[in-house]
Parts: C-alpha cells; sequence; structure tokens
C-alpha cells in the first residue's frame, strides 16, 4: 500500500485546480469537493445532485455510518451550480461518461480508479509523486491544521482518530515535524 501525502504548497493546490478545470468541470469540482470537505472518495462518489443545491451537504459516511454535515466552499458553489444546471437531483454528482463494463448501466457514478489516475496524472504533471485519492482528504485535514494547530481536536473529531499523534501522522505533520529537527542536528 502506498502512503500518500498532502499537497501542502497552496500554490501547487491553485495549479491543479486550474489544470482540471481547463481539462473537465467534473474532475476539477471533484478535486474541490475533496479538499474542501474531508471526504473520502468513497462518499465523493456517492453524492448525488440534489445534496448539494444548498450551502451544506449531509451525508452519512459509509466507512463510520455517522452522520456528517459540511459547508460547499464559497469559492466553487458558482461553478457547481452551473455543473448541475439541468441535471436531475437524483442523478449522481460525479457521474461517469461511459456504461459501466459489466452491468451495461449508464448514469453511474466513476470508478475510485478514474479518481485516482485523474489525480495522479494532475499531480505527476506538478512533480508530486506521492499522490493518490486520500490526498484530497489529507491536504484538508493538514491545511486546517497548519492555519490554525488548536484545530487539532477539531480533526480528530472528524477523522475519528482516537489520539492526536494518529491525527498528525495522517496528516503528514509528524514527518515534516521529524524532517525539520533532522535539519537542525549541527554536530
Amino acid at each position: 500500500m502506498n502512503f500518500v501525502q498532502p499537497i501542502r504548497d497552496p500554490k501547487v493546490i491553485k495549479g491543479i485546480k486550474e489544470y482540471l478545470k481547463a481539462r473537465s468541470l467534473r474532475n476539477y469540482l471533484f478535486f474541490c469537493m475533496g479538499i474542501y470537505s474531508g471526504l473520502r472518495v468513497s462518499d465523493l462518489l456517492t453524492l448525488r445532485v440534489g445534496m448539494v443545491k444548498g450551502t451544506h451537504v449531509n451525508i452519512i459516511e459509509s466507512k463510520t455510518k455517522k452522520a456528517k454535515k459540511f459547508l460547499i466552499h464559497p469559492s466553487i458553489k458558482e461553478d457547481l451550480d452551473y455543473y448541475i444546471a439541468g441535471k436531475d437531483d437524483d442523478e449522481y454528482l460525479f457521474q461517469s461518461r461511459q456504461k459501466k463494463t459489466k452491468s451495461k448501466i449508464k448514469g453511474q457514478p466513476i470508478d475510485r480508479s478514474t479518481a485516482y489516475r485523474m489525480l495522479k496524472e494532475a499531480g505527476e504533471h506538478f512533480g508530486l509523486t506521492e499522490i493518490g485519492t486520500h490526498t484530497m482528504r489529507k491536504t484538508y485535514g493538514y491545511h486546517l491544521y497548519m492555519q490554525n494547530p488548536s484545530n487539532l481536536a477539531l480533526l480528530m473529531k472528524m477523522f475519528n482518530h482516537s489520539n492526536e499523534t494518529i491525527t498528525l501522522m495522517y496528516i503528514g505533520v509528524t514527518q515534516e515535524m521529524m524532517d525539520e529537527q533532522t535539519k537542525r542536528l549541527s554536530f
């Protein structure tokens, strides 16, 4: 199993957003919803059009079976409204353009593998190697923490972690701290 990292540089995040938006509004919104909500990819893929018509989204997380409510980030609301215009409320938000291979059903969400390939390609374009679908969730947590380290208890709750150490390791802060300490060695 590969260990993925958050995207630490806000300029790279902005670059990826622009890169994806120029290629596909769906993929851009998928990435943005991931980095602005902290949802797992499995939950992002279950979102339906009707769920994103207000200011907040209410879901039951597939892994934890817990209710979660999150704000749709204001910076993507206009693009999101444009993207869903004319779509039925029960359509998947991140719908595949193709029929599913086995079931031959059209209108299903993109596969996890499609999401992974899209993020991997965008990441490689910006020189990122440790990137995957979990990168979006980790990016959300990393930047919330870096903007205000007192958010740690909130992040622990959001990620359903039992202690601070796990959360810091999960969002990549522990490795960053260890690297900084190693750089300071002067013997």
